[in-house]
This record gives C-alpha cells, sequence and structure tokens, in this order.
C-alpha cells in the first residue's frame, strides 16, 4: 500500500512528465486547489481541469524552466506538507526568479482532497514586472 506521503512525493521527484501523471492520478474528482493571494495565480479551483488550465498550463506557457523542488516533506496522518522553492525564468520579462513555497496537502483514501499554498510571491511578481 503506498503511503500518503509516497503519494505526494511522486508528484514532485520524477519527471515532469511523470510529475504530471502521477498528481492527474492522485487528485479527488472534486478536489480544492487553493493557490495563495498575491500569486499570480491566486484562487481556488475545483477538479483536475480547472487545476491543469488555471494553474500548470499557465505555467508551462508563460515560464521556461519552472520547477518546484521539495527540500523537506512532513506527514501527519491525511496531511503531507512539502516545503521548497519554485524557479523559472518569466518569458515576457526574460527575469528568473527562485521563491520559497510550502504546500500543504490533504488526503483521503490515498486521493488528494485539498491542496493549500503558501509562496513569497514577491519575487514571482518582481519576475514579472518589465
Amino acid at each position: 500500500m503506498t503511503s500518503n506521503l509516497d503519494t505526494i512525493r511522486a508528484t514532485y521527484e520524477g519527471s515532469p512528465q511523470d510529475n504530471s501523471r502521477h498528481l492527474l492520478a492522485a487528485l479527488a474528482p472534486d478536489v480544492r486547489w487553493i493557490e495563495a493571494p498575491g500569486f499570480p495565480y491566486a484562487g481556488t479551483y475545483i477538479g483536475a481541469a480547472q487545476i491543469v488550465a488555471g494553474v500548470f498550463q499557465r505555467l508551462g506557457s508563460e515560464w521556461e524552466g519552472f520547477a518546484a523542488r521539495v527540500q523537506t516533506y512532513l506527514e501527519d496522518g491525511d496531511k503531507v506538507a512539502a516545503f521548497g522553492t519554485y524557479s523559472g525564468t518569466y518569458r515576457q520579462t526574460g527575469k528568473h526568479m527562485t521563491a520559497a513555497f510550502s504546500h500543504l496537502y490533504e488526503l483521503r483514501n490515498g486521493q488528494i482532497i485539498r491542496m493549500d499554498q503558501v509562496v513569497d510571491s514577491h519575487p514571482v511578481q518582481q519576475a514579472m514586472k518589465d
């Protein structure tokens, strides 16, 4: 049986294609994905289609080499936290950024039912400014 921690690790630690595949497989149909206020993609997205369109497609098209690298994971029952850094270059300005983040996941029966993002959005916003 796969642990909640293993489920979340699999969404960060492989190739981008593997990470995407593992994430989509782990999302509950009614998952709530909450991007932090101040982040360019801030808001609450419900379900995989909204998450992909509202967050991941935009990251892929607007940023060169965007990555989320986790340094630490913490697991507490049905919750898993991932702490790390985002990095990437905003295509429109050519500016690179590195920003600290934390993601708090809640899982039920091995599926992600909620993700809450906390991020230092200032470096992200600075990279997006001309």
